[in-house]
This record gives structure tokens, sequence and C-alpha cells, in this order.
């Protein structure tokens, strides 16, 4: 799982793409190239960012609701703070009842549970070169049935 690239693909990360099933992007993507050439590569699950342009939102959602084995997944970019999610957020949050919930945008690596909300929240930091993170940062985790789990903090080097 990767999140805000901001139109740069690692070379670093090729690898970690090869060895997953699929990558699942939590928006922020930049120039669409960085997503055709993941594609190349493995299917791509993805959701636009609002540095995102009109390219990006014809091509991908806002927010991305699908079933992986048997966990419900929820992207999206923007998700405000864990304790105080956005309204829409909290929203698909309590309609949807997803077991993985997936957001970027904050740069910060974060994995917690959210009793309130009975899910495994993920941000898997920022892969891409513009921002204030200081190390570049995606998450490996698998999905086995109704388990997460073999989740791994894969650091691709400092950011500049």
């Amino acid at each position: 799982m990767i999140s805000d690239t901001h139109s740069h693909l690692d070379k670093a990360l090729l690898k970690h793409i090869e060895a997953a099933d699929e990558i699942w992007h939590a928006g922020d993507i930049g120039n669409l190239v960085v997503a055709d050439e993941i594609k190349k590569l493995k299917p791509l699950r993805a959701v636009f960012g609002n540095i995102d342009d009109a390219d990006a939102r014809k091509e991908f959602q806002k927010n991305l609701i699908f079933i992986c084995e048997e966990v419900k997944v929820f992207i999206t970019h923007i998700c405000g703070q864990p304790t105080n999610y956005l309204k829409e957020v909290k929203e698909i949050l309590l309609e949807e009842k997803p077991k993985l919930f997936i957001c970027g945008h904050s740069h910060i690596l974060k994995v917690m549970y959210q009793k309130q909300y009975d899910v495994l929240h993920m941000n898997p930091g920022a892969c891409g070169i513009h921002g204030f993170h200081q190390v570049k940062t995606v998450l490996r985790f698998v999905i086995d049935k109704t388990e997460i789990k073999d989740l791994a903090v894969i650091e691709l080097g400092n950011r500049l």
C-alpha cells in the first residue's frame, strides 16, 4: 500500500511492487505516468488526492470500497484525524462498516485500531519526494480470508 507519490515512482519501490499481488494507492498520485508504470507490473486500486488533476479524477474515484478475500476495505485520501474523522468519512465508516480503512494525505505513517468503528486504520505515510516527511514509507500486509496479517513497514530511504 502506497500514498503520496506526487509524480515520483521510487526505483527502490519497484521490487516491492513486483512482490505484491496488487498495489493500493491512497491518493496524490501526481502525474498519471506513475499509475501507468505501476499498472504495467501489477493491478492497481487507487483513489485521487487533492493534488491530482482532472485526468486522475476521471480515472480514479474519491472513495473506493471493495472486498478483498473476506475483508471490506475503504480507501480515501483525506480523512481528518483518527480521533475526529471528517463527517463524510464517519458516515461511510458507519454505513459500510469496513474492517480496513486506508487513507493518505498526512504523510504520517500510522496503523491503529479504531474501536469506535471496529476498523483497522492504516496510513502508509508518503513515498514521494515532496512534503515534510523525512523517510519514504509504504506498508505491506497479507489478507487471508478474514485476517489482516504479516504487516510490515518498508522504508525506501530519505525523502531527499
